[in-house]
């Protein structure tokens, strides 16, 4: 992989790690429990916690893909970044683009599944 690509890669997982970050950030009134004592008709208390579980639900899986990235981004401080963990082979570009943060080859990442 080239400088130059790397850097293209890093600026990638900056702003997503960024992105994520904020996300989560406004998230945190979404994800409050949703009080017994306030005055509202049934339905629209199950909407409001219909709401928060999918405000949960996003935050988890922000939660998730952030730790990724930060290891992506520790991953090119240690000289690793576009090696796949499990068979040493590089990632290709096209799939680092689609998703910088990626551990796995193509390969791989299939027989995971």
């Amino acid at each position: 992989m080239t400088a130059e690509q790397l850097q293209e890669f890093r600026k990638l997982l900056e702003a997503a790690r960024d992105e994520l970050r904020a996300s989560i950030q406004d998230q945190a009134g979404a994800t409050s429990p949703v009080s017994p004592d306030r005055a509202i008709g049934r339905l629209t208390r199950q909407d409001a916690i219909q709401a928060q579980q999918m405000a949960l639900e996003i935050r988890r899986r922000n939660l998730a893909r952030l730790q990724q990235v930060e290891a992506a981004l520790r991953r090119m401080e240690s000289g690793g970044y576009g090696i796949c963990t499990r068979c040493q082979e590089e990632i290709s570009p096209a799939r680092l683009k689609v998703r910088p943060e990626a551990h796995l080859c193509v390969h791989c990442a299939e027989h995971i599944r």
